[in-house]
């Protein structure tokens, strides 16, 4: 496949190339030619096959429209910036397309427009004629030049003003070998006109036409009649390009045949136009020419010159003058790279081309012949692919767990000698591709909690780690669901996506749930995401949350049954057993029993692990037949919790008289519970006769009081004075209320007054223990046992005071 590929490469370079023309100075975006029509192509597959135009100097001149196919005006085309005086400006260059990889050349001629005027070397030139001059002699003028070409070019010279003297002359000898003179038409006088000025016109064949104007002064000598004469009509000279600034390039001769000043020459050397710095200068009397700067092959491979030799008289003479500049291995290769893909993903198939790149060399001959070379040869090659095209593909795959950058270097080298190189790095970054599962740091996790936890308790955390980088490596974790006939996972266990951090989302009860487990999946944010698994067991730890629980005796019969004991047993005889059970495990479900309370407390135990009652003595006379305990089960906890279990033992003589005591207890509790009704009715009895009493009493002694006491003072500071008062007014204040205190095992009884409710209010009555209240129009309302309080000793009279009153 490879020799298949190489071959076709010659036939490819041999094929037809489009050509397309385009005017100089034509505007940026402006159309050249339908490329991808002329190609053969569409540019929907112009753009599929990402098409390129690449060129040997880099440079663009031209850019394709993507979405038209249209190849059109990059920039600014200068054809005699780009191609000077050539006849034709051809800017050739290819149109790269990948996948396959073809070359197709195309070629665009720049066409000239007449956009420069012609332009003489000097803007005057000045002749010294002698008078002796015959009329049809020739006098060589400087031509002007034009970088414009053909029609466009230099087309005719004209005088202006015209006169007698004087015409001009432009005639080819060859095709770039042009002569332009100045005819005498009439013989000069120097008595009649000693100098002669007119200008010399240029004019080019644009439309509009162009024109260059010089000044030419004549000036009228006596006879020298002979002019200089070159050796040779054009001179060509070589020299390298790396001598040394001051070299002889080569040295021009001529001659005249006149004597004295007349056959005196000078040398002048004349640069053309656009070479505005010169580089060559000349010795006026020698006629040697030196270079005055290094020279570049590559810039200017020969200068053209042109030499004029004066005599004394002011004839002269122009010759042209060719130098030649011979290459020499000055210039290093250039890489220059047409693209690039970085980063590369790590599953890159090989033979993937990364980057495509040409090389080239100014030089020319060997000292331009370059060949390629990579360093590193494990994972990437270069190879050719088309001319001067080379392309960096890989050659084995890449993993960037392993090596995440690759940094190659590429090195060009020339045939001369010695031979130059030139290195170009590329700098290759793997991207990561999502090729590792997340791997948690242990195989299974066992976390603990203890029953009746806080809801969302903190219990523990998974954390597992992924080899990739960015989202390939961002770890969420998640309760992986339960599969087929799987037992479901416990809801109430939680994982957060982010940290993985386990909790337990509500109170678990040991006793109804001891362990369980769930499956929690690790997952990267890849695309697939990749993810793993491991499995959590929960541990609930118990805590002492029950407390026991009394089987036997049932402690919900009532009434309780009671166990029957003959007087005669011994002591250890087995009586009952108690038995409990604690939900709770380990020491929490430890139980131990005691005696807590009993009618005769030395007459029973109670077995500490065992919780059997036994007779811990004889049963004798002076114990009561009915005998009650209380047993308390406790468990062995931090804190410990119990529960009581209440018994009852009959003491028999006889199992015969089994059912007199079991009657007794009733019959006594009735009889208890009858005597406490009835004493409890005798005094509610005796309250109430009581109170009606008093109450009917007072009633009376108010009503007469109203009619013939007066104003009742109270206090004892002021109790005589009240009392004069009363009988003074005839009227006690209506707003009192009194009670009457019996005394028994006296005769005397105590009136007592009250300290007054509400001294502003109106007279009115109110019963005893009632006040006036504002929001009813005054209506009574009762007192509090404070306002019932009794008056003290200074406040209180006496029957006898009272029947006086």
């Amino acid at each position: 496949l490879c020799l298949s590929a190489f071959l076709s490469l010659p036939l490819a370079g041999r094929a037809e190339p489009i050509r397309y023309s385009v005017a100089e100075e034509a505007e940026s975006g402006s159309l050249v030619g339908k490329l991808a029509e002329d190609a053969g192509l569409t540019p929907a597959q112009l753009s599929a096959r990402r098409a390129r135009l690449v060129s040997e100097d880099g440079r663009q001149h031209f850019r394709l429209d993507g979405g038209s196919g249209r190849l059109v005006v990059a920039g600014r085309l200068d054809r005699e910036e780009l191609c000077g005086q050539a006849g034709t400006c051809m800017l050739p260059f290819e149109l790269l397309l990948a996948n396959p990889l073809q070359f197709l050349r195309v070629e665009v001629a720049l066409v000239d427009i007449n956009d420069h005027s012609p332009v003489f070397p000097e803007e005057r030139d000045t002749f010294d004629i002698s008078e002796t001059t015959e009329p049809g002699s020739r006098f060589p003028l400087e031509v002007a030049q034009d970088l414009d070409i053909g029609s466009n070019s230099i087309q005719a010279y004209s005088i202006f003003p015209e006169n007698e003297y004087f015409s001009v002359s432009y005639r080819s000898r060859g095709e770039d070998d042009t002569y332009l003179e100045l005819v005498l038409e009439k013989a000069l006088d120097r008595e009649e006109q000693a100098e002669i000025v007119f200008s010399l016109i240029a004019e080019d064949g644009g439309s509009p036409p162009r024109s260059g104007t010089t000044e030419v002064k004549i000036l009228i000598l006596d006879a020298n009649d002979n002019a200089p004469v070159f050796t040779q009509d054009r001179y060509i000279g070589k020299i390298l390009e790396n001598m040394p600034v001051g070299s002889v390039v080569l040295t021009v001769l001529a001659t005249d045949q006149d004597d004295g000043v007349n056959g005196d020459i000078s040398y002048q050397l004349k640069q053309a136009v656009a070479q505005v710095d010169s580089t060559f200068v000349i010795d006026p009397i020698s006629g040697q020419i030196k270079i005055t700067k290094p020279l570049d092959f590559e810039a200017a491979e020969t200068h053209e010159l042109r030499v004029r030799a004066t005599d004394g008289g002011g004839l002269s003479a122009i010759c042209k003058v060719l130098v030649e500049v011979v290459d020499v291995n000055d210039n290093a290769p250039e890489l220059v790279v047409s693209s690039f893909s970085s980063p590369l993903p790590e599953n890159t198939v090989p033979g993937t081309v990364v980057a495509l790149f040409s090389v080239r060399d100014r030089d020319s001959g060997a000292n331009g012949q370059i060949s390629c070379a990579l360093e590193d040869q494990l994972f990437f090659s270069v190879r050719a692919a088309y001319k001067n095209y080379y392309e960096l593909v890989t050659v084995s795959a890449l993993d960037r767990e392993e090596r995440a950058q690759h940094i190659l270097s590429v090195t060009a080298a020339d045939a001369g000698w010695p031979p130059l190189t030139s290195t170009q790095t590329f700098t290759v970054d793997i991207s990561d591709v999502n090729d590792n599962a997340p791997v948690f740091n242990q195989t299974s996790y066992t976390m603990y909690v203890r029953e009746n936890n806080v809801p969302t308790v903190f219990v523990g955390a998974v954390s597992a780690a992924d080899a990739d980088v960015g989202l390939n490596a961002k770890v969420t974790y998640s309760l992986a669901p339960v599969q087929g006939a799987e037992r479901p996972w416990c809801s109430c266990i939680s994982v957060n996506s982010e940290n993985g951090h386990v909790f337990v989302l509500r109170p678990l009860d040991y006793e109804r749930l001891r362990q369980t487990q769930v499956t929690v999946s690790a997952s990267d944010a890849g695309s697939p995401p990749l993810r793993a698994n491991v499995t959590v067991r929960l541990v609930v730890l118990d805590e002492n949350d029950n407390a026991p629980l009394v089987l036997y005796p049932g402690q919900e019969s009532s009434p309780a049954s009671s166990e029957l004991v003959p007087v005669s047993a011994e002591a250890g005889y087995l009586i009952t057993k108690v038995v409990a059970v604690d939900a709770d495990s380990g020491q929490n479900s430890w139980l131990s029993y005691h005696l807590l309370r009993a009618t005769e407390p030395g007459l029973f135990s109670v077995g500490v692990q065992s919780g059997e009652v036994r007779l811990r003595r004889p049963v004798t006379d002076r114990d009561a037949v009915k005998q009650k305990l209380v047993v308390l089960v406790r468990d062995n906890g931090k804190p410990p919790l119990s529960a009581t279990a209440a018994l009852s033992a009959l003491l028999l003589k006889d199992f015969s008289d089994m059912r007199l005591p079991h009657s007794s207890p009733a019959t006594e509790e009735q009889q208890d519970s009858l005597t406490t009704y009835l004493i409890v009715s005798l005094v509610f009895v005796s309250l109430l006769f009581l109170i009606s009493t008093v109450a009917f009493v007072a009633r009376k002694v108010c009503k007469r009081k109203e009619l013939e006491a007066g104003p009742v003072l109270y206090g004892a500071d002021n109790l005589q004075s009240g009392l004069a008062d009363a009988a003074a007014a005839g009227t006690l204040p209506h707003a009192y209320c009194y009670e009457i205190s019996l005394t028994t095992g006296s005769g005397n009884s105590e009136f007592k007054f009250l300290r007054p409710i509400l001294p502003s209010l109106p007279p009115q009555h109110c019963a005893m223990g009632q006040e006036p209240d504002e929001g009813q129009d005054f209506p009574c309302v009762p007192v509090s046992g404070e306002d019932m309080a009794p008056m003290d000793n200074a406040g209180t009279l006496s029957a006898r005071e009272f029947n006086a009153l």
